[in-house]
């Protein structure tokens, strides 16, 4: 039977918004997980203070009711919820289809708790291309040129101004791919998050939800 992937993405955001505690810092992700995440917090009526790490969330979220605030003076968030592209069985994350990757590293590495929400067709046994990439424009020729495998997308501009692409080749190891990606100049940010950033995967299967906790 084919799964419901909508109605998965409701459950496991109905899950995560239940996680969310009055008084709270909580940061917001990007995506269509989070887009059903913004409203079922919204209904609970809570008093807390959201970061946003898009405009889509950013103007959803007060759509909804919720206070969001510039990511700009806050030092920690309490709790951080976002979706992914992809989860291994270690707790490796792809993430970023969106182009927001940047922003959700920031706020995820905020956060005392950062709690990943995804319907059944996320988990993978192996990590695969695409890996959404952030480039500075500055010295763009050359660091294409240091990233074999990286393409720019068609509508390249994140909301910061930098440059959006995705490394099409074979991942391999996600770690040793994580750390040659971060050594090349001019790479902003890459889409691979590692497990220990994670401390929740919450993955929705029919109508139940699974908690992976990672080590």
């Amino acid at each position: 039977m084919t799964p419901d992937i909508g109605a998965e993405k409701r459950f496991v955001a109905r899950a995560a918004a239940a996680l969310v505690e009055d008084g709270m810092y909580v940061g917001l992700g990007t995506g269509t997980t989070v887009a059903e995440l913004v409203p079922a917090l919204g209904s609970r009526g809570l008093a807390i203070t959201c970061a946003a790490t898009s405009p889509a969330t950013e103007a959803l979220a007060r759509a909804n009711g919720l206070d969001v605030r510039p990511f700009t003076d806050i030092e920690r968030l309490d709790l951080a919820i976002d979706g992914a592209d992809q989860v291994d069985p270690a707790g490796w994350l792809v993430k970023g289809g969106g182009g927001a990757q940047t922003r959700e590293r920031i706020v995820a590495a905020a956060a005392d708790r950062f709690v990943v929400i995804v319907s059944s067709d996320k988990p993978v046994p192996r990590l695969h291309a695409p890996v959404p990439l952030e480039l500075l424009a500055f010295g763009l020729a050359a660091t294409l040129h240091a990233l074999p495998g990286a393409v720019l997308r068609d509508a390249p501009l994140t909301p910061d101004g930098g440059v959006l692409a995705d490394y099409l080749a074979e991942i391999g190891d996600p770690p040793l791919l994580s750390e040659r990606l971060d050594a090349v100049p001019g790479l902003v940010s890459h889409g691979l998050f590692p497990p220990s950033m994670v401390s929740t995967v919450l993955i929705a299967r029919g109508a139940e939800v699974e908690a992976r906790q990672i080590p």
